[in-house]
């Protein structure tokens, strides 16, 4: 009898042990997956606030360049709304509205510049005042920009500002892209004038130095001449004029000979620079949950030709 109420005490143990067992093993697997999914959810509550950061970092950045260049008029708050910036039409902007930015300086302060004002332009058809018959001064343009109202005066006024403001004599000086006809062209000019009537006027094959600094390109021309009762008078008219050219001749090599007959012959070869187009950068950020973000950027080239 007392065996028998041992093995039944033995078997209510061992059945207690195993209810304990699998409470233990059931709880362990509980808090298993309870860390498991708290880690998961800390990583993915991590990896949204760097997306999130990400995306604010992009749009403060859009913002200020978009503020600062002068393309829309400043936002309410810290960044543009997809409102402001779909109400934005940047050539009915007035300039009074958009100050201290990269444009008004621009068109107030680099236009108004004495030395570039300073320098003679070639006259052009719609620089010509009707009122006056004369070219447009710098006070009168700034006049019609100041008045200027709506889309369509703001185009016209900002146009004639570019064009016959000081601000033509920088793409004369030193022109946003490769123009081999307007520059020959020019040459030529600059040669007749002095005297001289080129025999030959091209693109030379020279290996000289045609990138001086960063931001600009160049290519070499070359220039002869042969003509017949000219004297140094002609060659020092020449050069002077090279010299007082807006456009830089940067002369390599050049040689005066006088042949029989009085004839003076004359041939040079020069490097001539333009600006290389601008690149707009913008940057990729990619982020990854293990990783964290990495950047990479991507270039476009923009498109500046000056007419």
């Amino acid at each position: 009898m007392a065996k028998e109420i041992a093995l039944g005490k033995r078997a209510k143990i061992s059945k207690a042990e195993q209810n304990i067992i699998v409470s233990v093993l059931g709880a362990s697997i509980l808090l298993g997956a309870a860390i498991s999914l708290t880690v998961h959810f800390i990583k993915q509550i991590s990896f949204n606030a760097q997306v999130i950061a990400a995306e604010e970092e992009a749009i403060v950045s859009y913002s200020n360049v978009i503020r600062d260049i002068g393309v829309c008029k400043s936002p309410e708050g810290n960044v543009y709304t997809d409102k402001e910036l779909k109400d934005c039409k940047p050539d009915s902007i007035e300039i009074e509205q958009i100050p201290g930015t990269l444009r008004a300086n621009i068109l107030n302060t680099v236009a108004a510049n004495p030395a570039l004002n300073s320098v003679p332009k070639a006259p052009i058809s719609i620089c010509n005042n009707p009122a006056t018959g004369m070219n447009y001064t710098y006070d009168q343009l700034k006049r019609i920009l100041n008045d200027a109202k709506g889309e369509t005066e703001n185009i016209r006024a900002s146009q004639l500002m570019k064009t016959c403001s000081a601000l033509r004599v920088i793409p004369d000086a030193l022109p946003a892209f490769k123009n081999e006809e307007a520059l020959l062209a020019s040459l030529n000019k600059i040669s007749l004038d002095s005297g001289f009537e080129p025999d030959n006027l091209a693109p030379s094959s020279s290996t000289g130095d045609t990138t001086p600094s960063n931001g600009l390109n160049g290519f070499s021309i070359s220039l002869s001449a042969k003509n017949e009762g000219t004297g140094v008078g002609v060659a020092a008219t020449f050069l002077s004029n090279v010299e007082r050219s807006i456009r830089e001749f940067d002369i390599q090599t050049a040689t005066f000979s006088w042949e029989e007959g009085n004839t003076l012959s004359f041939s040079a070869n020069a490097n001539v620079y333009y600006m290389i187009p601008s690149k707009v950068v913008e940057s990729d950020e990619t982020i990854d949950p293990e990783t964290g973000p990495s950047r990479s950027q991507v270039t476009e080239e923009v498109d500046e030709e000056v007419e």
